[in-house]
């Protein structure tokens, strides 16, 4: 038989170990392979896959073809690994990035100071959205900037698309008397708010009501049912299915949408809340309408601060960010506040002008207020014909007019878009919150406003 063979080696000298072999401890010894002993040759054994696979790559009966193919297929195995690689990273700088913005949002430190970069629209594309019979009384736009909902005094919701201006749908009104019959509203839809993560839409009416729908197939989910008079304000805690609701009954109250569950009722106001506000942290802000008072409510904490200083009836309120709000009046003052400061930082008096005759001049209502989040722009809305949009300087210790929107009606509605890429203003022939004479020259719907960005030297 042919094979390989072992030849015995010279034996090394007693207690000396040779180069590169341990010294084995006392104890059973394996057996040595015998002189002459037979061993497999490599043509008889089977080859490991690894032997295997290095043998098949250097067939020499590979074609050239077939190398170029492998190659290739290597060369493009090495670039998707290394462009795996690449997104893994950005996953992480995305990641990180977004996880240090929102630090510096909760504390109030996350800025975007966009004043600069803006300019007065064309009016010529400013669209009308037109679908109520009433006035528009408020307005929430998705997270995705894809659709806007309004609420009317007709006692109707609708759903619009933001891109054609078309409607998408519409929870109609009902009759009063017929509540146990119709699903939804049979009074004057006062206020609204919709998740942070775009799943459900609040509406809150005259009738002490709030509904739950579905924001994306408008389908009733709930009632809630517990305010003693008109519910004049909703928010979500963002982040959370955590409602937040205000009334003229003076009271807030706590609702958990998901469990479809009350929590808690919150009283201080000494006069009908007129609008609420909140972000992230687990607190929200109002106004208190003819008591003259701003309030901070914490609610893990059950306590509250008051802010006083603004006259008149206080009757919108927007957080700008964690720390700083803006807030409207019926004296026609427009204030800036911190929420560790008692007293305004800033006020503008007379920021939409007066109205009347002669010696019996009006300050025009701030009726609405809106804020670009985290930024220093801020805009307000009255029935003076214009929209104004304002710039907080520095500090946030001033208030600094950017340019005017001409709309015809009571703005009782405002809200920037997600990118602040425009303006969406519900406007109305009477107040949202009463009527005390009416502008027949408006229409009742929603106006689109798109904002113009001025090129920057980073642009350039």
């Amino acid at each position: 038989m042919s094979g390989l063979f072992i030849k015995k080696k010279p034996a090394a000298a007693p207690g000396k170990k040779r180069r590169g072999e341990e010294r084995k401890p006392a104890g059973k010894r394996k057996n040595k392979p015998q002189l002459n002993e037979e061993i497999e040759s490599e043509s008889d054994t089977e080859v490991a896959p690894s032997r295997k696979k290095e043998h098949v790559e250097e067939e020499p009966d590979e074609t050239p073809q077939e190398k170029k193919l492998r190659l290739a297929k290597e060369y493009l195995r090495q670039l998707q690994e290394q462009e795996d690689e690449r997104l893994e990273d950005e996953v992480e700088d995305v990641v990180a990035h977004r996880l240090q913005e929102n630090v510096l949002e909760q504390r109030g430190r996350l800025q975007r100071p966009m004043a600069k970069e803006l300019s007065p629209p064309d009016p010529a594309e400013i669209r009308l959205l037109r679908g109520h019979q009433g006035p528009v009384t408020c307005l929430v736009i998705t997270p995705d900037d894809k659709h806007v909902f309004s609420g009317s005094k007709d006692c109707s919701i609708i759903k619009w698309s933001i891109s054609d201006g078309k409607k998408v749908h519409k929870i109609p009104g009902g009759r009063k008397g017929c509540e146990d019959r119709h699903i939804g509203h049979t009074s004057h839809v006062l206020c609204m708010a919709l998740s942070s993560d775009g799943k459900y839409l609040a509406s809150g009416d005259r009738s002490k009501l709030i509904f739950i729908w579905n924001a994306e197939t408008c389908e009733n989910l709930h009632k809630f049912q517990g305010h003693r008079d008109a519910v004049s304000g909703l928010s979500f805690q963002k982040g959370t299915y955590q409602l937040f609701s205000a009334s003229h009954d003076r009271s807030i109250k706590v609702w958990n949408v998901a469990e479809n569950s009350y929590i808690e009722t919150l009283f201080g106001h000494q006069e009908c809340i007129t609008s609420i506000d909140s972000l992230s942290r687990e607190r929200c802000v109002t106004a208190g309408g003819r008591d003259g008072t701003v309030r901070v409510w914490k609610i893990a904490e059950e306590s509250q601060l008051v802010f006083s200083g603004q006259e008149g009836s206080i009757d919108c309120i927007r957080l700008i960010n964690e720390e700083h709000m803006v807030t409207g009046a019926d004296d026609g003052s427009l204030a800036l506040w911190n929420v560790s400061k008692k007293k305004p930082l800033a006020q503008m008096k007379l920021a939409h002008g007066s109205q009347g005759e002669a010696g019996l001049e009006q300050p025009c209502w701030v009726a609405s207020v809106a804020a670009a989040l985290n930024s220093n722009v801020v805009a307000s809305g009255s029935q003076d014909g214009n929209v104004r949009v304002w710039q907080c300087p520095e500090g946030f210790r001033g208030l600094q007019p950017l340019f005017k929107i001409p709309l015809v009606g009571f703005v009782n509605s405002l809200q920037f878009s997600s990118s602040a890429d425009f303006l969406v203003a519900g406007v109305g022939q009477e107040h949202r919150l009463g009527r005390w004479w009416r502008l027949k020259a408006a229409r009742n719907g929603l106006y689109i406003v798109p904002l113009k960005r001025k090129p920057t030297p980073e642009d350039s």
